[in-house]
């Protein structure tokens, strides 16, 4: 095999492996979107989540919406040193987290699917999902 086969060969695997790239940047980019507007509704259907900094479960729920958790409404039940409950959060009879409070006041503690928070709020499910 000579050196120009050799480099087209590499040329052609440098293309694939950037339109690969690409793709999944334009995939991302589009289920971002839809996660946006999935958060947006939860929000604007009354939905909100309590939660602590330093759960387990409350990080995993923010790590499902990524940046797009910025849009939920999100009310910190811890104290800044993890050692005790927001006042508000005792008023609000908060004893777990995640806590999900929906419109209708229903709460549901622990992990939600994007299709439960779904069924739950009325919002449509993002496509990626």
């Amino acid at each position: 095999m000579d050196k120009t086969n050799i480099n087209l060969g590499l040329s052609y695997k440098v293309v694939i492996s950037i339109l690969i790239v690409l793709s999944l940047l334009l995939v991302s980019c589009s289920s971002s979107a839809e996660v946006d507007d999935f958060a947006t509704c939860l929000t604007e259907s009354g939905a909100l989540m309590y939660g602590a900094f330093w759960c387990p479960h409350c990080i995993a729920q923010k790590n499902l919406f990524g940046k797009s958790f910025n849009r939920v409404t999100y009310i910190e039940c811890s104290l800044p040193d993890g050692q005790g409950q927001t006042e508000f959060c005792t008023q609000m009879g908060i004893e777990s987290y995640p806590t999900w409070e929906f419109a209708n006041e229903e709460r549901i503690t622990g992990e939600l699917t994007f299709t439960e928070l779904a069924e739950k709020s009325e919002c449509p499910l993002p496509v990626s999902e």
